[in-house]
């Protein structure tokens, strides 16, 4: 009984063993894994919705309007349009099993973001928990953002791409590769619109002012580029560019929030000394000498007789 309930309790300031980091770690991941796993089990029933809706904006775009390749005339062929085929008599087996898995990470991308969060917050103080909560609850929007973002810009690399197809050539792109494309895209355009979010936090949490986040701006611009240019999986400039100019705008943006936070701090230190401070910090000693007057019996003793000052009617010896 005592064993159970020395188990159960925590230590108020976080600390814990090398097995009960392990554990938690292990736990941290069971409900990660588990909430991939339900998604992934409920995504497989609208595997068909799913996969019409990624597929819908590329065949706008570049798609044959449903025109078979035997019925394709020649005029047809010049616009330079493409069909998406399965190659082999699993393909569509494990094309569903990846829309499933990629769309179970996604959906549950909130509950790995807490738990991730969960296993590092005993380590943290109070101001940085609140930060990393924010963390949590801003990261979301912005992957899911990134996400959409480099599903909308597709079409546009597919014609881009496409223009390049020689005359007389059919374009049959295999689903599987087009949607590895895609997941691909999702994940480096969600990770790179997380990237203002983290410089944020370390601003919030002191690590980086402002001033130096807005004097790296040269090199922030050249390598959001040179990184637009090696992640994006399409490897053409529109992709390139559109990756590049949203995180430009937000990497700017977050410097300017940056700013705003560093002159708030200033104002707040400069009212209190002690802002900021850490729980295990010691606040500041005003150390200022003050003049120290007597009580007010001495002061009239000390003027009505000579000697020394009387306290009560008696002097110090008495």
């Amino acid at each position: 009984m005592l064993k159970s309930a020395r188990k159960t309790e925590k230590d108020p300031e976080g600390r814990m063993s090398l097995a009960e980091h392990l554990r938690e770690l292990r736990n941290r991941l069971l409900k990660s894994v588990l909430a991939i796993c339900v998604t992934t089990i409920a995504a497989m029933f609208f595997y068909m919705d799913i996969v019409d809706f990624l597929m819908k904006p590329v065949l706008e775009s570049v798609g044959c309007g449903g025109v078979t390749l035997s019925e394709l005339s020649a005029h047809d062929a010049a616009q330079k349009c493409a069909y998406f085929t399965t190659n082999g008599l699993l393909s569509p087996f494990t094309i569903m099993l990846k829309v499933s898995f990629t769309t179970g990470v996604v959906l549950s991308t909130p509950v790995w973001l807490y738990q991730l969060w969960a296993f590092l917050a005993p380590g943290l103080h109070s101001n940085e928990k609140k930060y990393g909560l924010c963390f949590v609850g801003l990261g979301v929007p912005l992957f899911v953002g990134g996400a959409f973002f480099a599903y909308r810009i597709l079409p546009e690399s597919a014609k881009v791409l496409l223009n390049f197809t020689p005359e007389g050539a059919n374009n049959l792109l295999p689903l599987d590769d087009f949607l590895d494309l895609l997941a691909r895209m999702i994940v480096v355009f969600g990770l790179a619109f997380e990237l203002p979010l983290l410089l944020i936090l370390l601003n919030f949490t002191g690590i980086l002012s402002g001033r130096r986040m807005i004097g790296w701006w040269r090199g922030m611009i050249m390598g959001i580029t040179v990184f637009g240019a090696i992640a994006t999986p399409s490897t053409d400039p529109i992709g390139m560019f559109a990756l590049a100019g949203p995180v430009t705008v937000l990497y700017f943006g977050a410097c300017g929030i940056a700013l705003l936070n560093d002159k708030r701090k200033a104002r707040r230190r400069a009212a209190d000394p002690d802002f900021g401070l850490d729980d295990d910090e010691a606040s500041h000693l005003d150390l200022t000498p003050e003049p120290v007057g007597g009580s007010p019996a001495e002061l009239t003793a000390g003027d009505d007789e000579p000697g020394p000052t009387r306290r009560n009617g008696y002097d110090d010896v008495t």
